[in-house]
């Protein structure tokens, strides 16, 4: 396990957050390994994760608020001047898929109106992707635009995207993947419309934004959080040199 506390996470926060993402990983696999299947494996994973994640912050940032998909709303975090924003099993349908490894554990810190800190940890990878050293993306390898799109959902939208900017479509599991598939050059852009939250995105794209990617609404506006409604339904992450294109094409045609 990766439970053993790192002095350093004591005090910063981008060591911590990489820990914490890194443990529930860890948590994870365990009880991936147990031998459940589908809707238990789904569900014991979750409550797993949230578990531990829950009794590491109350242990180590006690004085902080905390948003999380497995935990009841408490809107006393809007009122805090910081609130960890977490998805402790992001992609549970392909973490219920062994050996699938396209799921993740997010992590995020959000201080005085903005991501400060993120870890996204792809634990069947043994990777964590994080703001304390963040990611280089490399030199683009591809001649067409590669958009990552939901295996399950892909939106008609970006197909029509696609033809037009003459891009191929590569299809896989969590929000927090697809993100990272851009910053580790499998993919160049993410675009997604039709529901997400905040803890889907939080950290991928506070890691996204270190690795110099293009993080925004589908309409290029700055993405918001620590909002009372965290519902966060659309999202862009591309290399710097598609944004124009990308935003373009939204604003032009939509996303229906």
């Amino acid at each position: 396990m990766t439970t053993d506390f790192p002095a350093a996470a004591a005090t910063d926060d981008h060591i911590f957050a990489t820990w914490l993402a890194g443990a529930a990983g860890d948590r994870l696999l365990e009880v991936r390994s147990q031998g459940l299947e589908g809707r238990e494996l789904k569900d014991a994973g979750d409550a797993a994760a949230q578990a531990l994640i829950a009794e590491l912050l109350a242990e180590h940032r006690p004085d902080d608020a905390v948003l999380s998909e497995e935990a009841a709303d408490d809107k006393s975090r809007l009122q805090s001047k910081r609130v960890w924003i977490i998805d402790p099993l992001d992609g549970t349908r392909e973490f219920s898929e062994p050996p699938r490894d396209d799921w993740a554990v997010h992590v995020a810190l959000w201080e005085d109106g903005d991501l400060t800190v993120g870890a996204v940890a792809q634990p069947a990878l043994g990777e964590t992707f994080n703001t304390g050293t963040p990611s280089v993306v490399p030199p683009r390898t591809s001649t067409r635009p590669r958009i990552a799109v939901s295996r399950t959902r892909p939106p008609a939208f970006v197909q029509a995207l696609a033809e037009e900017i003459d891009a191929e479509l590569v299809p896989m599991g969590s929000a927090g993947v697809k993100v990272m598939s851009v910053v580790r050059d499998v993919a160049d852009a993410y675009i997604h419309a039709g529901g997400q939250y905040e803890w889907d995105n939080a950290a991928p794209v506070a890691v996204a934004r270190a690795a110099g990617l293009f993080c925004s609404r589908v309409d290029g506006s700055e993405l918001a959080y620590n909002q009372d409604n965290v519902s966060l339904p659309d999202l862009i992450v591309c290399r710097p040199e598609l944004a124009e294109q990308i935003v373009d094409f939204v604003k032009r045609n939509g996303t229906d």
